[in-house]
């Protein structure tokens, strides 16, 4: 069996973070461990509390789970801080780990802050050169790249923009912009765009850790990036499909079928 390193936080509702990557490993018959970078109390309707763990700590959970299990992919979500970001980036390149899925959790679905500002700066500088593939929604584009994103044409820009900062690739993904939900791939040569049907629905809390983990399970298993991505799309537009109707605010998701 394939094994997967999840990277982020732990979010009390089940619908985001570590539970939410967790629950995409096991339906795309992956093995998941994980390093916990926070410890969040929230539900469907936001953020209460916030508590990042030592950075000692993480990198802890790295090394005890990669020197036993090993890690076919690493998925990096939340990590809070700029002290835990550069911790974690010393810990891939002692491992020597690859693939790198970088999902840079900035908000919250609610609107809560995820990552600070130092954090963000380390994120490009250290991380973004280990990353295989960084996956980004518009907000995220665009407080990494600077570039203003409303269509398709300038996600390219802000993809193009995140490679040329060291990312391996970069996939926009569309959820924000009207219309149909347009993803956007640069793999450093190559645009490719990946089309999907908006669904109308409140319940979307967990989506983009839902996509970035599908990637990485679909990479640990041997897909190519492109079909990683493609496939990835499907199982969360499933997913969103499939969500269970809970909670009073941005309810979870449902399981895809990979």
């Amino acid at each position: 069996m394939r094994t997967a390193l999840t990277i982020a936080g732990s979010d009390s509702g089940g619908g985001a973070g570590i539970q939410a990557d967790l629950r995409t490993f096991t339906a795309h018959g992956v093995h998941g461990t994980t390093a916990i970078t926070a410890i969040t109390a929230q539900n469907t309707l936001g953020v209460t509390a916030v508590l990042a763990l030592p950075p000692d700590i993480v990198v802890a959970q790295i090394d005890a789970v990669v020197t036993d299990l090993g890690a076919d992919v690493v998925k990096i979500g939340m990590l809070a801080n700029a002290a835990i970001a550069a911790a974690v980036a010393d810990a891939l390149v002692r491992h020597r780990l690859s693939p790198v899925v970088l999902d840079p959790v900035m908000v919250a679905k609610g609107g809560a802050a995820l990552l600070d500002e130092a954090a963000v700066a380390v994120l490009r500088s250290r991380l973004f050169p280990l990353a295989t593939i960084v996956t980004a929604n518009v907000p995220e584009a665009e407080a990494l790249t600077g570039v203003s994103v409303t269509d398709v044409a300038s996600a390219r820009r802000a993809a193009s923009a995140m490679v040329e900062a060291g990312a391996g690739a970069a996939v926009v993904k569309g959820g924000h912009l009207p219309g149909d939900a347009i993803d956007v791939l640069f793999d450093g040569t190559t645009f490719t765009e990946f089309a999907g049907p908006r669904i109308a629905t409140p319940h979307t809390h967990g989506t983009g850790c839902t996509f970035a983990a599908a990637i990485a399970a679909r990479l640990a298993l041997g897909a190519s990036l492109v079909d990683a991505v493609r496939a990835a799309k499907a199982y969360v537009t499933r997913a969103i499909e499939r969500a269970p109707g809970l909670g009073h605010g941005h309810g979870p998701l449902g399981v895809g079928t990979p």
